[in-house]
């Protein structure tokens, strides 16, 4: 009796610190449930992640069987408090499969670096996952990979950190991607591109249900060596092997070189079109500025004060 008491009261505690500390009231979805400090973000959240659902639903033959709980919050300490544990400075969101949910950092109050859109589609893709491969864990290099491609992060930028990792023998083996929480926000860049190249790689080499035959055979509980033999036909050894192979040639010297000229070629289109259309600005307002000229007439005689007209009293009746 007194443990069901203590744990009633300890219920009831965290239930009172939610609401004192300003948890925001749920508003419910058909299929997700919004916490968030700013209502205007429900309506575009709610259209994105029913899209993402759909694309999931097609691309891992999944969808979640419940509503996803989606926190959008302003506060620091807030969002500390959701995830429970470790959390890189860089990091701006998480899933959290056991408790059925997403925490993401406002971008009102928060530099997140991506976009709100991104973001909700990278975690949810997270939770999908999760829900198909059952009991037993998926690589986070898998994990991640495909989170990207369905968020479709990936940006020039990525490219050049690849271009720049290649360069300097700083491609990281896709088992210790599985740290990469204790990365630095560099490292953990190479390490989410890795991620995006590997599942991309899977699906480009081994075909469009690469990614549904790796989580079946995960699902039945099998190694990540038998998940990827039966995918690909080789270990998780000869897999990492065969995949930094395929990252030597695409990122070399040469391609960081042609990724840093398409750079400044861009830089400087951008630069000269800014130009032109200020030079175009520029011209449109001095030709307003002329016909406005044009229009007001600047010919006033004020006469000469040696010689000043000679204007009758009855024109002027206020004169004595």
């Amino acid at each position: 009796m007194k443990q069901a008491v203590a744990a009633w009261l300890a219920l009831t505690a965290v239930a009172v610190m939610g609401q004192a500390k300003g948890i925001p009231d749920a508003i419910e979805r058909d299929h997700f449930i919004y916490y968030v400090d700013n209502p205007r973000y429900v309506q575009p959240s709610d259209s994105l992640l029913n899209s993402v659902r759909l694309r999931l639903k097609e691309m891992l033959r999944d969808t979640l069987p419940y509503k996803a709980s989606i926190y959008i919050v302003e506060d620091d300490n807030s969002f500390k408090r959701l995830i429970r544990g470790r959390f890189p400075d860089w990091g701006a969101a998480a899933a959290l499969p056991e408790r059925k949910s997403i925490a993401i950092k406002s971008p009102d109050k928060f530099n997140i670096g991506k976009s709100l859109a991104e973001l909700l589609a990278h975690e949810y893709a997270h939770l999908v996952v999760a829900d198909r491969r059952g009991f037993y864990s998926v690589p986070r290099w898998f994990d991640e990979g495909v989170a990207m491609l369905v968020s479709t992060e990936w940006s020039w930028s990525d490219n050049l950190a690849m271009g720049k990792a290649a360069i300097f023998g700083e491609f990281i083996p896709l088992r210790k991607i599985q740290r990469v929480n204790r990365f630095n926000q560099s490292q953990a860049q190479v390490a989410y591109a890795e991620s995006y190249l590997a599942v991309s790689y899977l699906i480009n080499e081994y075909g469009k249900e690469a990614l549904n035959r790796f989580l079946d055979e995960i699902a039945k509980g099998s190694s990540v060596d038998d998940a990827l033999i039966a995918t690909s036909g080789a270990n998780y050894s000869e897999f990492e092997e065969e995949f930094e192979k395929h990252l030597s040639t695409r990122y070399n010297a040469k391609a960081l070189l042609i990724d840093t000229m398409y750079f400044w070629v861009a830089l400087a289109i951008i630069v000269v079109i800014g130009g032109l259309l200020r030079y175009r600005k520029r011209r449109q307002y001095y030709k307003k500025w002329e016909q406005e000229e044009r229009l007001q007439s600047t010919d006033f005689d004020y006469g000469d004060p040696n010689r000043p007209e000679k204007i009758d009293d009855e024109d002027e009746p206020w004169r004595g």
